[in-house]
């Protein structure tokens, strides 16, 4: 008798501002998959955040086809931990699936930010990813900040800021004075870079505070730290596997959500640019963030090298871009991890 097939259901879409990367990260990751060991359960979510079961073909997900009436069927987690599964709201009633795990493919807001990993752990769906705590923890700049400063990390100094008013702007103006320009401005909690500025003078601050609070209902005023971004992916909970380290070399502005998908001013280095010394440093403080934060299966964890050799901390993404030529699945086939690896161990994790 064959062993029965797990269903893993994969999610993709979302309503955030990275619908588009999680359409393409969702489809690598589902043509990647042992389809003789796991049945895909492909849960998208539309810009409005309409949950649907997908039974089309998944060629149709990158490009935003998917969502036809008669290849979606809606539905909804079910809160009963004895189904720990879905209920699809069909015309002629209600139909139950159990599920043996779930792997948001899911950017940014609304999908990296312990929403969905909350929704999917209250129904004891065992989550393929990291938790709700972690995922929250990671996607809020100023904690992860301070958390990682706990664990021993360099982190850029840094203002918040709540509202904007006639009294508030002599403080913001005061933050800028004592971080020095340039600095960047961020929305606390968005992914990709959405909603960042850097601000190069003093004229230039209030409007991309402005323009911050467009993504955010706060925002944070950061340091500008000299030096090069660099990167590294991990994969695992127990035991860790780490990618070669990255290396993000840009000849104007930053890594904003336009150079992170069309590379126009910019190169990415696998391996990074640096001594095998300097690069296991980076490997090492790398890992101390990952389990510092609460991570788990996998993310990639950000930082900057400074000229001095200096290492400082910059974000951890929990569900970074999962195309074929994204940063994360790059750094881990640099050490000799396929693609459909990469899959297999999470799923079997």
């Amino acid at each position: 008798m064959k062993n029965k097939k797990k269903k893993i259901a994969i999610l993709f879409g979302g309503c955030s501002s990275e619908y588009e990367v999680s359409l393409q990260s969702a489809y690598a990751v589902i043509t990647h998959m042992d389809l003789e060991k796991y049945e895909a359960i492909l849960i998208g979510i539309d810009p409005k955040g309409v949950w649907y079961l997908y039974q089309g073909d998944p060629v149709n997900i990158p490009g935003d086809h998917w969502q036809t009436k008669e290849e979606c069927i809606p539905v909804v987690v079910s809160p009963d931990k004895e189904l720990h599964g879905i209920l699809l709201l069909k015309e002629s009633g209600v139909e139950k699936i159990s599920l043996d795990g779930a792997l948001p493919v899911l950017h940014g807001r609304n999908g990296e930010d312990g929403t969905v990993q909350g929704v999917l752990e209250l129904a004891e769906i065992p989550l393929i990813g990291c938790n709700t705590m972690s995922s929250a923890i990671c996607m809020d700049k100023e904690t992860a900040h301070r958390l990682a400063k706990d664990c021993g990390v360099k982190v850029p100094s840094s203002f918040l800021i709540d509202k904007i008013d006639s009294q508030q702007e002599r403080k913001i103006m005061s933050y800028g004075e004592q971080l020095g320009y340039p600095l960047f401005v961020k929305p606390l909690r968005a992914g990709s870079s959405f909603g960042i500025t850097k601000v190069g003078r003093q004229e230039e601050l209030l409007d991309a505070v402005d323009h911050a609070f467009a993504y955010d209902s706060i925002v944070i005023l950061e340091e500008m730290i000299e030096g090069f971004e660099v990167g590294c992916a991990i994969l695992g909970t127990e035991t860790l596997t780490v990618g070669a380290v990255d290396e993000i070399e840009l000849s104007e502005g930053f890594f904003d959500y336009t150079e992170k998908y069309t590379l126009k001013s910019s190169n990415i280095h696998v391996p990074a640019r640096i001594s095998q010394e300097k690069a296991q440093e980076i490997q090492e403080t790398a890992m101390r963030i990952y389990r510092g934060l609460g991570c788990s299966y996998f993310a990639r964890v950000d930082l900057f090298l400074t000229p001095e050799g200096e290492i400082y901390f910059n974000e951890v993404n929990t569900i970074p871009g999962f195309t074929s030529h994204s940063r994360y699945p790059n750094m881990l086939k640099e050490v000799g991890i396929s693609f459909a690896e990469i899959i297999e161990r999470l799923l079997e994790m």
